[in-house]
This record gives structure tokens, C-alpha cells and sequence, in this order.
């Protein structure tokens, strides 16, 4: 006799960068695994490689984690880590008063994403002729940036643009861009590295009281790496 099969509860969610709603099932104990392991490795690039990987068995592969933004990302694995774990997980904090370490519990639902209140443009002109479209740097683009200034600023190019032709820079040849890139001057890098520091994060500040000195403390969580646990 078979053994029966469990069924699982399905989550609607919305994307922060489209608005566009999907569905989405908590993680399972094979999935855990994938998880634990990423994080036993201490590979940023394993670990968002489980991430995408989970994302799209848990959301019956309607979303495409290669193809959303970082803030994206981070937004829906902590709403998955939220209905598959549980939605309050405790961290071990240093205080700012003792520096020793402070259980806390933390209720991941308050992580937000925050927007800049800043409207920034993605069309930058840099002469009369020539500009830019810039865009968010996307999932696919995390393995290749690293500390590297120049993949940055070339992930964060949607598109080149003179007064007769569109560039695609997904289709234009990777020397070509770096030759681009390193064309620019201070005031177009000044204004595409605005651009990326402004880009919308995932976040979460709240405030403690050490079990051991009774400090008060404030501490803000924000991005994968800290909101991976």
C-alpha cells in the first residue's frame, strides 16, 4: 500500500519590484536541506544559488529567480523562510553596551523593503547624443560582480543608447562594454553609482534590551547574508 502524500498550504504573494501576485508553498524538508547545506558552506554564491533554486520549486516554477532583482529575491525567500519555519527566529546580537552576545527574538514579518525617498532617474545623458538606461542588478548578475567596480556598473546597464541606435547590453559583446565603461568619466560614474546605492532594500531595525547589562540597543538587519538563517 502506498504511503499517502501530504498536501501543503499555498501563500499568495506579491513581488516588490512588479507588484505582479504569485503563489507560492513553504519549503519541505528536502528543500531545508539545500538550505542548510549553502549555509554549513559560508559561500555567498551557494547560498544564492539555494535560494533561486528553492524559490522556484516553491512557487510551482512560476518565477524565474535568475531574472529578479536582489531586493526581490531576498523579499520572497524571507516570506518562504516565514511560512516553512516560522515567523520569529532568534539571533545571538553583540551589544553595544557589553559586546557580548544577546539572545533577541525578531518577528521577520516587520522586514520591509525600504525605497529611497529620492526619485532616481534610470536615464542618464552623457552628451548630447549618447545616454544610458539603467536597471537593478538582477540575480544572474550576483556571481560575476563580486568587488569588481566595472561588472557592477555593466549589470546595472539595461541598455545604450546614441541618436540612430539602441544597445542591448545583454547582447552586446563583453569587451565592448568594458572599453565603454572605462570611457566614462567621474561625473557619469558619480551618477550610476547614485543610481545603484539608491535601489530599493530589504530591511529591518528594531530595538533590544540586553539580558545582561540591560543596554539598550538598536540594530538594523539588511540583505540576504543577515536575514539567511
Amino acid at each position: 500500500m502506498a504511503l499517502p502524500i501530504l498536501e501543503t498550504a499555498k501563500h499568495t504573494i506579491e513581488i516588490p519590484s512588479t507588484k505582479k501576485k504569485i503563489e507560492i508553498r513553504p519549503f519541505l524538508v528536502r528543500e531545508e536541506k539545500i538550505l542548510l547545506q549553502a549555509q554549513s558552506s559560508g559561500d555567498t554564491n551557494e547560498i544564492i544559488k539555494a535560494v533561486t533554486e528553492i524559490i522556484s520549486v516553491c512557487s510551482f516554477e512560476k518565477i524565474k529567480p535568475n531574472d529578479l532583482t536582489l531586493f526581490d529575491l531576498e523579499y520572497i525567500f524571507l516570506k518562504l523562510r516565514a511560512i516553512s519555519i516560522g515567523e520569529t527566529v532568534q539571533f545571538n546580537i553583540k551589544c553595544q553596551g557589553c559586546d557580548k552576545l544577546s539572545v533577541t527574538d525578531i518577528d521577520l514579518t516587520e522586514a520591509k523593503i525600504i525605497w529611497s525617498e529620492k526619485k532616481i532617474d534610470n536615464k542618464i545623458k552623457l552628451t548630447d547624443e549618447v545616454g544610458l538606461m539603467l536597471r537593478p542588478i538582477r540575480v544572474k548578475d550576483m556571481s560575476k560582480i563580486e568587488d569588481d567596480l566595472t561588472a557592477s556598473i555593466i549589470a546595472s546597464i539595461e541598455s545604450i543608447y546614441d541618436e540612430d541606435n539602441v544597445h542591448m547590453t545583454d547582447d552586446t559583446d563583453k569587451k565592448e562594454l568594458v572599453q565603454f565603461v572605462d570611457s566614462l568619466n567621474h561625473a557619469n560614474l558619480e551618477a550610476i553609482q547614485k543610481y545603484i546605492e539608491n535601489q530599493p532594500k530589504l530591511e529591518h531595525t528594531f530595538k533590544y534590551t540586553c539580558l545582561l547589562c540591560d543596554h539598550e540597543n538598536e540594530h538594523t538587519l539588511s540583505g540576504l547574508s543577515d536575514f539567511f538563517i
